[in-house]
């Protein structure tokens, strides 16, 4: 129970910090927030309570292919935004992209051998 107490300040700290970081200084909130600092951290939980090497690399093997398809969203926000679009209807037009390259990245993995449906 403490472990999973530990876990949750941790990470929420992380996301506290990089949020008030990025109010102060936009570029070094985003180099920070671009770093893969979630996936880091699920790793070493992870590997603190399994030592299970095996499910580690398979979750870094699964997150390449899941951040792959959410990179358009960082091209159409700002585009989206500049040009006056609502924030929430932005938000929403990036969650859609989003889906649909995860639609199209799943279907072009699966061509390789790689499921990436639950």
């Amino acid at each position: 129970m403490l472990m999973l107490i530990v876990k949750y300040a941790v990470t929420a700290a992380l996301i506290v910090a990089v949020s008030e970081i990025a109010k102060r200084t936009d570029r070094i909130g985003a180099l920070i927030g671009a770093l893969p600092l979630v996936s880091l951290m699920v790793m070493v939980w992870l590997y603190i309570e399994t030592k299970d090497t095996q499910k580690i690399a398979e979750y870094a093997r699964y997150t390449f292919w899941f951040v792959l398809p959410s990179l358009p969203m960082f091209l159409l926000l700002p585009v989206l935004l500049t040009r006056g679009v609502n924030f929430w209807l932005s938000l929403v037009a990036c969650a859609v992209l989003t889906f649909v390259c995860f639609g199209l990245t799943a279907l072009l993995a699966h061509k390789f051998g790689l499921s990436l449906w639950p």
